[in-house]
C-alpha cells in the first residue's frame, strides 16, 4: 500500500516557483466561491508518520489560503470534559459549518491507531471502532461534506533521517520527543496497522490519499492541487453529489395491526393512588442520584410523542425529584440557521451530558424518521438511513455508560382532540395550541405508520423504546417515573 509512496518523489524549485503563485491563487477564489456559496463543508484530515510534515503542511494551507474562514483542531490530550463523554464528542462539536474548512491534525483516527500499537485494544476491537468511524464519515458525507483524509507517509529510513535532521538544527530540536523515538522504534508495527486501517476506511465516499512526506514541496504541492480539485469538482457541480444507494421500500402490515393500536389507553390511576405513586417514586429517583455511583453514569432521557399527549408535564414531574444543577430540559424546535449548517445530528451531539447529570430532550433526533419524513422535509434516503445513524449514535452514548430512556407517549385521537379544544379555551393554555397541531393532526395515519417503523428499527436491548399509554395523565406520569428509575437502577448494577 506504501510502496508508490517510498520511490523519492521530489518537485525541483523552478517548478516549485513556477506552479505555486497559480496554485495559490485558485485556492483562494475557490475557498470564497466556498464561503459565499455555503453550499458545504469541508473536512481535512492531516494524519501519517511521526515527523511526516503534518503539521508543516497544516501552517502552509492556513497560509495559502484566508485562516479566518478555517478551523484548525490539533486535539491531543482528552479534556476534563471531553473524558465524560462519547470518544467523538470533541470532533462531533467542533465540525466546521457550510461554508468553512476545518483541518483536524490528531484525527478520530489516532487514539485506536495508537491503542492497537501499544496493546491496549486488540485488532477485533481496532476494527469495530474502524467501522464506527466509516459510519459516521459516511454520514458527514450524505449530509453533504467534503472529507479529504490525506496520509503522509516516510520510510523507516527516511523517518530516521527526518529525525536526526530536526534534532541536529537548534532551531527544530525541540520538535524531537522522546515518544518520536519510541516510535520509530515501533516502526513496523505501527506500518502494519496503519496499513490495515487505510485498508479498512478508505471509501467511495472519503478515500484516503497517500502522500509522501520526505520533500517538502512535493508534499505541499500534491495536497494542495487535491484540495483545489476536490474543492472545484464539488463547486461547479450543477447538482450535489448523490450517495444514495436503491432503497427498497418499507414493507407495511397486511393485516394493518401496528404497534400502537395494541395499547391500552384506557389504563387510569386514581388521584389519590397518583399523589401516593408520585412521591413514592419522585424520592426513589432523588435518592438514587445521590447514589456514589451515578457520577459515572449520565443519563439521557428522550420525549417523544403525539401533540398535547402530555409531554410537558411528564418532564416536569421528573425535574421535580432532581437538583436542578444535575439536569438540562434540551427543547427542540426547528433548527436554526447555525444548525442548518452542520449534520443534523449536531445540535443534539453538542447536548450530551457530563458524568453524574442528565439531558432531558423534549423532542429529539427522531425528528429525522417523523416530521421530516411525513412533511418532507428531507429526502426519502435521508430518514432511511436515519435509523442506523441513529442506532449508532445511542451505542455510542450507551458505551459510555449513558443510560438512555426513550419515552413514545400515545393517546387516542379522541382524547387529543379534546385536549385541543380545551387548551383553546384557556388563557394561558393557549400558546400550547398551534396552526400547526391541527395540521399534523390531519395526518395522524402517515404519523401513525411513522412512529411504528421508529419503533421496529430502532428499539433496542441497548436502548428500547417505552410505550405510554398517556390518555390519563397520572398513569403515563407514574410509569415513565417508574420506568427511569428501573433503568437508572439496572445500570447501577453494572458500574
Amino acid at each position: 500500500m506504501f510502496e508508490s509512496a517510498e520511490l523519492g518523489h521530489k518537485i525541483s524549485k523552478t517548478v516549485w516557483k513556477k506552479e505555486l503563485p497559480e496554485l495559490r491563487g485558485a485556492l483562494l477564489d475557490a475557498q470564497l466561491d466556498l464561503l459565499q456559496s455555503k453550499k458545504f463543508p469541508v473536512i481535512i484530515l492531516v494524519a501519517g508518520v511521526d515527523c511526516a510534515g503534518k503539521g508543516e503542511t497544516v501552517n502552509r494551507l492556513n497560509e495559502w489560503m484566508d485562516p479566518r474562514h478555517i478551523e484548525t483542531h490539533a486535539l491531543r490530550d482528552l479534556t476534563d470534559e471531553e473524558q465524560e463523554r462519547p470518544q467523538m464528542y470533541r470532533y462531533w462539536r467542533v465540525l466546521p459549518p457550510r461554508g468553512k474548512i476545518g483541518i483536524f491534525i490528531g484525527t478520530w483516527y489516532s487514539a485506536p491507531l495508537l491503542e492497537n500499537v501499544y496493546g491496549t485494544i486488540k485488532n477485533a476491537e481496532l476494527d469495530q471502532r474502524l467501522e464506527r468511524i466509516v459510519h459516521f464519515e459516511r454520514m458527514l458525507c450524505n449530509e453533504g461534506a467534503l472529507v479529504l483524509k490525506f496520509w503522509l507517509h516516510l520510510s523507516r529510513d527516511e523517518q530516521k533521517k527526518r529525525l536526526k535532521s530536526l534534532e541536529k538544527d537548534p532551531k527544530t530540536r525541540w520538535r524531537v520527543t522522546d515518544t518520536d523515538w519510541q516510535h520509530y522504534k515501533l516502526y513496523d508495527k505501527f506500518r502494519k496497522v496503519s496499513e490495515r486501517m487505510l485498508r479498512t476506511t478508505s471509501t467511495a465516499e472519503s478515500p484516503w490519499t497517500i502522500v509522501e512526506g520526505s520533500d517538502p514541496n512535493y508534499r505541499y504541492l500534491t495536497i494542495g492541487k487535491a484540495l483545489l480539485a476536490a474543492l472545484r469538482q464539488r463547486l461547479d457541480a450543477a447538482e450535489p453529489p448523490q450517495h444514495d444507494e436503491p432503497i427498497p421500500p418499507i414493507m407495511s402490515t397486511i393485516d394493518n395491526l401496528l404497534i400502537l393500536r395494541t395499547l391500552d389507553l384506557s389504563k387510569k390511576l386514581r388521584k389519590s393512588d397518583y399523589e401516593d405513586e408520585l412521591e413514592k417514586y419522585q424520592g426513589r429517583l432523588n435518592l438514587l442520584t445521590r447514589h456514589a455511583g451515578f457520577r459515572k453514569l449520565s443519563v439521557v432521557t428522550v420525549f417523544e410523542g403525539n401533540d398535547a399527549a402530555g409531554k410537558g408535564g411528564s418532564i416536569r414531574r421528573v425535574t421535580q425529584a432532581l437538583d436542578a444543577r444535575l439536569y438540562r430540559i434540551v427543547p427542540v424546535a426547528a433548527p436554526t440557521d447555525e444548525e442548518l449548517a452542520q449534520p443534523y445530528m449536531w445540535r443534539f451531539w453538542r447536548n450530551i451530558p457530563r458524568k453524574g447529570r442528565f439531558a432531558i430532550f423534549d423532542r429529539s433526533w427522531y425528528g429525522r424518521v417523523l416530521v421530516e419524513r411525513v412533511e418532507g422535509l428531507c429526502g426519502r434516503g435521508d430518514w432511511m438511513r436515519a435509523y442506523g445513524e441513529i442506532n449508532d449514535f445511542e451505542e455510542q452514548l450507551v458505551r459510555n455508560h449513558t443510560v438512555v430512556v426513550k419515552f413514545w407517549l400515545s393517546i387516542s385521537q379522541e382524547e387529543q382532540l379534546r385536549r385541543f379544544k380545551e387548551r383553546e379555551k384557556i388563557g394561558f393554555k393557549r400558546f400550547k395550541i398551534t396552526d400547526e397541531d391541527w395540521r399534523n393532526r390531519e395526518k395522524w395515519g402517515e404519523y401513525e405508520v411513522a412512529v411504528c417503523d421508529m419503533i421496529d428499527r430502532t428499539s433496542t436491548d441497548i436502548a428500547p423504546w417505552t410505550l405510554v399509554e398517556a390518555n390519563d395523565k397520572y398513569y403515563a406520569r407514574i410509569k415513565i417515573l417508574k420506568t427511569l428509575c428501573e433503568r437508572i437502577e439496572a445500570a447501577l448494577g453494572k458500574v
